[in-house]
């Protein structure tokens, strides 16, 4: 019987191509199915191991802090000084004391520190001296982003203070809080009332119009009325006896620098005395 197609050979027997592999006997072909198992398990290895370390550092870290607790937690371990603040704040503050004319202290310092971020944020603008400082005050005011807001928030914060200052002192009279043994505590409140005050007289020539002007000079002539120190006292505190350039640097000098370092001393001195003595008693 003849072939449908003598012509043609005839096509192949259909064969299992891996049983072709493994049957030609090539060593790729003996070896390929032995990398791929041996480098799937070891992935699969990898991949459960740390799984593993990860669900177990999970479980057994502590709790997570930010950054600045972590540095806080870095800078006691080294100088020991939580601890130490606890015991110093950790201190009950009396019934009576929670009155509000208690609190007037307390309100003058938060003025101070509210006068101290505005007044340094004016310093970054302020040009002192008699050419420039009328101008720079009207660039605050008219150009720089919230000037107005910020020079009217240091404006009144300092009438704030000088009263809030007066009433505590006050106060403190009233209630007969300056009797012994609290007599050095009285020296350094009434000594940062004074300061506050030159803080006041200082700070308003810092303007330069012509009330400032007038006010720092009849000021100035007032302490020159003290006897035997009067003229000294008013040559050193204009740096003259005009009211010029020189004044207006001094006067810059003693607001920004010499004052708030001398405030800060006698608020330290201040809150040591009332923490160690703790608050007077009402009469």
């Amino acid at each position: 019987m003849l072939a449908p197609f003598p012509n043609e050979a005839p096509p192949p027997a259909e064969t299992d191509t891996c049983q072709h592999c493994h049957l030609s006997g090539s060593i790729e072909s003996l070896f390929a199915p032995l990398l791929r198992w041996i480098l799937f398990g070891t992935a699969g290895l990898a991949f459960v191991y740390g799984a593993y370390r990860t669900g177990s550092a999970v479980l057994t870290r502590k709790p997570w802090k930010p950054i600045w607790a972590r540095v806080a937690d870095w800078v006691d371990e080294r100088y020991q000084i939580v601890e130490p603040l606890r015991k110093f704040l950790a201190k009950p503050v009396p019934k009576f004391a929670t009155r509000w004319w208690y609190c007037l202290g307390g309100i003058t310092f938060a003025l101070f520190v509210i006068q101290g971020i505005t007044g340094i944020m004016l310093a970054f603008y302020y040009k002192p001296s008699v050419q420039e400082a009328y101008a720079s005050i009207q660039f605050i005011e008219n150009e720089v982003l919230f000037g107005s807001a910020i020079r009217s928030i240091h404006h009144w914060c300092a009438n704030g203070m000088i009263i809030m200052a007066v009433a505590h002192m006050l106060r403190v009279f009233i209630t007969g809080a300056f009797k012994p043994p609290r007599e050095l505590n009285w020296i350094s409140g009434v000594t940062l009332g004074l300061l506050t005050l030159v803080f006041g007289f200082t700070g308003y020539l810092l303007a330069w119009d012509q009330r400032s002007f007038w006010a720092t000079t009849v000021g100035s002539e007032i302490v020159g009325g003290i006897p035997i120190i009067g003229d000294l006292a008013m040559i050193l505190l204009r740096g003259g006896w005009e009211v010029g350039d020189v004044a207006l640097s001094r006067f810059f000098a003693l607001h920004v620098l010499a004052l708030p370092v001398l405030i800060v001393i006698f608020l330290g001195m201040h809150f040591l005395m009332v923490r160690r003595q703790g608050i007077a008693r009402p009469l």
